[in-house]
């Protein structure tokens, strides 16, 4: 066997050349005894893993591929750098909970024992153990595949772990090129970090969760006893205790006050500002629902944080230089141009029952005076039943139904229709309801064309966009400044100006117009991002979508890894 004979060669005519391989480059001999170890762990091993030291570990096609382009050469041994940038490597594995990672499977604790013992030899001057390193060396580039791919996509697929709610285009990382690249650049540190998400966004938060280990490194901010509502010029023992709290998550300037116990002046302002930047009522007063989330621990916001650095790593790489985004835990819409917002508005999302997915598109086109189509669920669930209740529910409020075939595209007559045996399945047209003040599409909707039938849209129910929380709809977005977007899509189009764009909105018949210049469209949804203030915001998780991500987490990262000692398993066992 190759292996056997290059054993017998090293054996024979390089066993002074194999001491202090740390200190001096290894000769080629030596190099492909190396390639061999490799070459031979990597053809016994199952489809799913190899055995390595004392731990099984996942095989990714992509380690086996890049191995075998390069003829099991060794990646952190044999060249002057090599053991600098596996150090560099270790240190980024061992960093990665600053970008919100954990280092389940990195197998951290036996690359440092292989490395001990690979110096060990050289230091000692001892017979060189070329198994040792090349075990080393499967380990290190394994845990930069994981790595790699973790930073740059995500440790989940929210497309499985959101079934039918999340619809995410992931960004498209090839890691055998990254290792490749950082290979023949000998910049290891250049490549993971450029792997990232590159945004500012990312970034910021990716600071401010540095900022909150700290507090947790310090033991946390205190916690502020319940009691009474405080209110501007009251008086409470509890407020030294608010004081501090604000201090440490950077709400108020300084702890101290001349009297600490009264609730005035800059105590104030900063229970102000800590409820805008958690989506609360900025009145002022510590009620109940501020005062839960001032208790709130540092720990659940660092692993808010950690939670929506992921969500970031499933974002496209780039957004276009002119978007649109919602953010659906916030109930608020930005447009964006150049990285500067250029438009802001609240906006309602779906129910709880009646979710808004997450996905990307591209809006193409407004619909103004549009009709309303009820989709399947509601005219069963809602129109029906009213309908059956009051024969005259459809002419009061300026229904049609339209067949959905045959010559005539005439409205059918409600008396046409057994309304006791109708249902959703059996219904024999399209219930739509006529533009209008009254159309819950309000006067235009924003299309975006998608198979999830969700859109952009106008509402005549202003009342609600003075919620806090704004989870009304049936999935579609609901805008409060629909006219203004509207305005600044077509801005472009010296056609409509203020009067024909007045007259569309008001209009009794539909009218589509194609834009001339189409706009990303993102929905997403973040808890807890940085503002383009520079301060960090935090949101409630209304879709119980922070839970759901943070269990799949936990799950991955307690995953146990198979291990088994060399003493306990027979060589010939391993791989059948």
């Amino acid at each position: 066997m190759k292996l056997v004979a290059s054993r017998l060669i090293v054996a024979g005519l390089f066993v002074l050349m194999m001491a202090a391989v740390v200190r001096a480059a290894p000769s080629e001999p030596v190099v492909r005894l190396v390639a061999d170890q490799i070459e031979d762990l990597l053809g016994r091993a199952t489809q799913e893993q190899v055995f390595l030291g004392d731990a099984w570990l996942p095989l990714f096609d992509q380690v086996r591929q890049f191995y075998q382009e390069r003829d099991f050469a060794a990646v952190w041994f044999g060249e002057s750098h090599s053991a600098e940038q596996a150090s560099v490597l270790m240190q980024f594995l061992r960093a990665a909970e600053e970008d919100g990672l954990h280092s389940q499977g990195y197998h951290l604790g036996l690359i440092e024992q292989l490395r001990s013992q690979v110096d060990d030899y050289g230091y000692h001057e001892v017979l060189f153990d070329s198994l040792a390193v090349a075990q080393l060396d499967l380990l290190l580039s394994h845990a930069f595949v994981l790595h790699a791919s973790r930073l740059s996509v995500g440790q989940v697929d929210p497309n499985e772990l959101y079934a039918g709610e999340w619809r995410a285009r992931l960004r498209s990382t090839d890691v055998v090129a990254a290792l490749n690249s950082a290979v023949q650049s000998g910049d290891v540190a250049g490549v993971l970090h450029d792997l990232a998400p590159a945004g500012s966004e990312y970034l910021h938060l990716r600071e401010e969760l540095q900022r909150y280990r700290l507090i947790q490194r310090v033991g946390g901010w205190p916690r502020v006893p319940e009691g009474e509502i405080l209110r501007r010029g009251g008086t409470d023992p509890r407020v030294a205790v608010l004081r501090q709290r604000l201090w440490m998550s950077g709400d108020l300037v300084a702890p101290d006050a001349e009297y600490p116990q009264l609730y005035q002046g800059d105590i104030v302002a900063a229970v102000v500002r800590f409820q805008r930047r958690h989506g609360l009522s900025p009145d002022g007063a510590v009620g109940p629902k501020t005062l839960a989330e001032l208790n709130r621990s540092v720990e659940e916001r660092i692993r808010q944080m950690e939670l929506n650095l992921e969500r970031r790593r499933w974002l496209p790489e780039d957004l276009g230089s002119r978007h649109i985004i919602v953010n659906i835990a916030d109930f608020s819409l930005q447009v964006v141009e150049q990285g500067r917002v250029v438009m802001h508005m609240p906006v309602v999302v779906g129910t709880t029952r009646r979710k808004t997915p997450v996905f990307s598109g591209r809006m193409t086109y407004l619909e103004f005076a549009p009709y309303w189509g009820v989709p399947p669920t509601i005219l069963q669930q809602d129109k029906l039943p009213r309908i059956r209740a009051d024969r005259g529910y459809l002419d009061a409020n300026h229904y049609e139904i339209i067949p959905w075939r045959g010559p005539s595209r005439d409205p059918i007559h409600p008396s046409e229709i057994d309304w006791q045996r109708a249902t959703a399945r059996t219904f024999p047209g399209l219930l739509r309801q006529r533009p209008g003040p009254w159309n819950p599409l309000g006067q235009v909707k924003f299309m975006f064309p998608n198979d999830l039938d969700i859109y952009l849209h106008d509402s005549p129910d202003r009342h609600l966009f003075n919620r806090r929380e704004r989870t009304f709809s049936s999935g579609c977005i609901r805008v409060e400044r629909a006219a203004d977007l509207a305005q600044y899509l077509l801005e472009d189009q010296p056609a409509w100006d203020c009067d024909r764009l007045h007259r569309a909105l008001n209009a009794s018949e539909p009218k589509q117009v194609t834009l001339r210049r189409p706009i990303a469209v993102h929905l997403v949804y973040f808890t807890a991002w940085v503002d383009n203030h520079g301060v960090v915001q935090f949101r409630s998780d209304p879709y119980q979508r922070d839970n759901v991500l943070a269990v799949a987490l936990d799950q991955q990262r307690n995953l146990s890894v198979q291990t088994a000692s060399f003493k306990h398993t027979a060589e010939g066992d391993v791989g059948n």
